[in-house]
C-alpha cells in the first residue's frame, strides 16, 4: 500500500491545495501531518493572537478530515524527527508540502528535504500561497522588483492563467499510533483576553464565509468604503490568508463568479490590486530577507530616531495617546486582534513619525497582537510607513490623524464606538477634543501625548538630515 504524509502548514484547507491534490492522485493512503515547531521560526515564531488562531484554525482542519473519516496528526518537536517519526510508523514513501517563504523556513525546508531524500524518500513542495513564485518574475534587468507599480504591471496578466483546484472527492486517511492533542500544544491564552476575537471564524469554512460577505456586500462599493473604518468595507480575508485557510486563487475566481451574476458593474481590480500588495510584500522578503529586522533603504541608517520612550510606548499600546483616532485603532487591535488598514497607517505614522520611535518597535508589538500577522506584510508596512521601504516616496509623508479622521470618519463613528470617553463629543471635539479644555477635562480622556505641529516639524527635519547624510 503506497503512503504518502501531507505535512500541513500553513495551508490549512482541502480545497485549492496543489501538495493535497498531487498527493490523493499519486498514493493510495494519505497521513495529514502537522508538526508543531514554533522554535524553529526564532524570534519571529507566532505572537499571541496568532497562536489563538492557529489553535482553532487547526481544529477546523481536523473536523474537515473527519468527514473524510480521518483525523489532523499532531506532533511537536523539530520537524525533520517528527517527520521521520511519522514515516517510520507508517511505512510512508513520500511527503508532500506547499512552501513557505520567510527565511527561516526556506532553510528549514530545505535540510528536510535534503536529510529526507537521503532516507530514500520521495519529497515533492508547491506553490499554494501565492499567485507568482517569487523567483518566477524580474525586472527586464532580471532584477527583483523594488518599486509595486511595475511590479503589479507584471504580475497582473499571470493571475487570470490558472484557476483553483476542487478538494478531492475522495480521502483515504491513516493515522499515527501516536498523536498529540492540540490542547497539549498550549496555544490558547491562559488568560481570557481574547474574547473579543469571537466575531472571527478561523478555518476554510470561514475563510469561504467571509469571501461570500465581501462579494456580496462590499465589493461593489469597494473604492468608496475601503478607506472609512467605521464600516466593513474591506475583505477582512487577511488572516484567512496568512494561514492557507482560503488562496488568492480562489479569492480572484470568487470575485469574478459573484461580479458576473451582478448588474452594479462592480469592479474588482481595485482588490485585486491590494492582493497585489500582498504579493509584492513576499517578493521583497524573498529578494531582501534582512527586511524584518534591517532597513530596506540603506540611508536610514543614518536616521535619528529618538531613544525608546517607554512612557510614550505604553501610551500607545493602551490607546491613550490622547488622539482619538490612534486610540480607536489600538483599542480595535486589543480587543479583535485585526485594525482597519487606513488605521493601520495612522497609528504607525504617529509612532514612527511624530513620535520618532524606531519601527521595528511597532512592528514587534503588531506581530504579537494581529491575527493575521505575517512577517512579509508586516515588515513591509512599518517600513512603507517609516519611510525606510521599498516604494515609500514620498519618504518625508507624515499623516495628520485629525484631518484623517475629519475625512475617513467624519461623524466619528469609529471614533465613538472604541473610544467612549468621547461618545458624546460635539462636532471637531470627536476628533480633537484638546480644543475645548473643559470638555476634555470632564471626559476623562488623556490630554495628547505629543504635539501634532511641532513633532510634524521635528520629524521633517530628521529626515532631511538623514537624507543629506554620507
Amino acid at each position: 500500500m503506497s503512503i504518502a504524509i501531507l505535512w500541513f502548514r500553513r495551508d490549512l484547507r482541502l480545497a485549492d491545495n496543489p501538495a493535497l491534490s498531487t498527493a490523493v492522485a499519486a498514493h493510495e493512503k494519505v497521513l495529514p501531518l502537522y508538526v508543531h515547531a514554533p522554535e524553529e521560526d526564532g524570534e519571529w515564531a507566532p505572537g499571541a493572537a496568532s497562536r489563538w488562531w492557529l489553535h482553532h484554525s487547526l481544529a477546523a482542519l481536523d473536523a474537515s478530515l473527519r468527514v473524510h473519516h480521518g483525523s489532523l496528526q499532531i506532533r511537536h518537536g523539530s520537524s525533520l524527527d517528527a517527520l521521520r517519526a511519522a514515516i517510520k510508523a507508517s511505512g510512508a514513501t513520500a511527503v508532500y508540502f506547499n512552501r513557505l517563504y520567510e527565511p527561516r523556513a526556506i532553510a528549514r525546508d530545505k535540510a528536510v528535504r535534503r536529510a529526507l531524500e537521503a532516507d530514500g524518500i520521495e519529497v515533492a513542495s508547491f506553490n499554494a500561497a501565492l499567485w507568482c513564485e517569487p523567483w518566477d518574475i524580474a525586472t527586464q534587468q532580471d532584477e527583483p522588483y523594488r518599486v509595486f507599480t511595475p511590479f503589479w504591471r507584471n504580475l497582473r496578466p499571470r493571475i487570470d492563467e490558472v484557476g483553483p483546484l476542487d478538494a478531492p472527492a475522495n480521502l483515504s486517511l491513516v493515522a499515527l499510533p501516536e498523536t498529540s492533542a492540540l490542547d497539549a500544544l498550549g496555544l490558547l491564552p491562559t488568560l481570557d483576553w481574547a474574547r473579543g476575537f469571537a466575531e472571527w471564524t478561523p478555518g476554510e469554512r470561514g475563510a469561504q464565509e467571509m469571501l461570500g460577505l465581501f462579494a456580496d456586500d462590499a465589493v461593489g462599493h469597494y473604492v468608496e468604503s475601503r478607506d472609512i473604518p467605521a464600516r466593513h468595507g474591506t475583505s477582512r480575508l487577511s488572516p484567512h490568508l496568512h494561514f492557507g485557510e482560503i488562496s488568492p486563487q480562489q479569492v480572484a475566481a470568487g470575485l469574478r463568479e459573484q461580479v458576473t451574476k451582478r448588474t452594479n458593474g462592480a469592479d474588482i481590480e481595485p482588490y485585486l490590486r491590494q492582493l497585489g500588495w500582498r504579493e509584492f510584500g513576499h517578493h521583497l522578503l524573498y529578494h531582501f530577507p534582512k527586511t524584518p529586522k534591517e532597513n530596506f533603504n540603506p540611508k536610514f541608517d543614518a536616521f535619528r530616531w529618538e531613544k525608546r520612550d517607554a512612557h510614550a510606548l505604553k501610551r500607545w499600546k493602551q490607546g491613550r495617546t490622547g488622539i482619538p483616532i490612534v486610540d480607536a485603532g489600538m483599542r480595535e487591535l486589543w480587543a479583535t486582534g485585526w485594525m482597519h488598514n487606513r488605521v493601520r497607517m495612522l497609528v504607525a505614522s504617529l509612532l514612527t513619525k511624530n513620535l520618532l520611535q524606531h519601527w521595528l518597535l511597532g512592528e514587534t508589538y503588531f506581530w504579537d497582537t494581529l491575527v493575521d500577522a505575517d512577517l512579509a506584510n508586516n515588515a513591509m508596512g512599518w517600513q512603507w510607513v517609516a519611510g525606510s521601504g521599498a516604494d515609500a516616496a514620498p519618504y518625508f509623508r507624515i499623516f495628520n490623524p485629525v484631518t484623517q479622521s475629519e475625512k475617513f470618519d467624519p461623524d466619528g463613528a469609529y471614533i465613538r464606538r472604541w473610544v467612549p470617553e468621547l461618545a458624546q463629543a460635539k462636532g471637531r471635539l470627536v476628533h480633537a477634543p484638546w480644543e475645548d479644555e473643559a470638555f476634555l477635562k470632564a471626559s476623562g480622556y488623556p490630554p495628547p501625548l505629543v504635539d501634532l505641529k511641532r513633532s510634524r516639524e521635528d520629524a521633517l527635519t530628521a529626515y532631511q538630515a538623514a537624507r543629506s547624510g554620507p
